[in-house]
């Protein structure tokens, strides 16, 4: 294997070209890893104009400030979006939980009312909102709830389809 200085050659086996400045996200997005979200998530994010996002993947998205499992959980994702904002000049948060979500037992644990567990997901993301507002009151917050039909805003008095 070829050397450069002290840094072993490595082989480039995918090309892109990317901007190398420093940026400003967008926003700071806190996501489930479920792979049957992420395309409705990106596409989401890009119609509001989230070009720009820091992404927060992990298991049950706003669940991990909402009730995590341990502090671990809560303080690391806290953590996460306090690099965000420091490193990225982050002004607003959105947080994102799903239908189905195997963290919450998916929609068996709500005996398969998917009403039942939209409020559910409702109370969880307002509950990770005001611990976001709590820790940075200095950025925006933002609630949604994906299904396999669409994306909704999660605010105080409703949740409405917003994609």
């Amino acid at each position: 294997m070829a050397c450069s200085g002290k840094v072993p050659a490595m082989e480039k086996v995918f090309h892109f070209d990317s901007a190398a400045e420093p940026y400003v996200a967008d926003a700071a997005v806190l996501c489930c890893f479920d792979q049957r979200i992420r395309l409705a998530v990106y596409k989401f994010l890009q119609k509001r104009g989230i070009l720009r996002p820091d992404m927060i993947v992990v298991a049950g998205g706003a669940k991990t400030l909402a009730s995590p499992r341990n502090d671990f959980e809560r303080d690391f994702i806290l953590e996460q979006v306090r690099m965000s904002i420091l490193l990225h000049r982050t002004e607003r948060v959105y947080l994102m939980s799903h239908s189905d979500c195997a963290t919450y037992g998916g929609l068996a644990a709500f005996g398969g009312d998917p009403e039942k567990e939209a409020l559910h997901h409702k109370s969880e993301l307002q509950r990770a909102a005001r611990l976001i507002q709590e820790k940075f009151s200095e950025v925006r917050v933002e609630c949604f709830f994906v299904n396999f039909e669409g994306v909704f805003v999660s605010e105080e008095q409703a949740i409405e389809q917003v994609a």
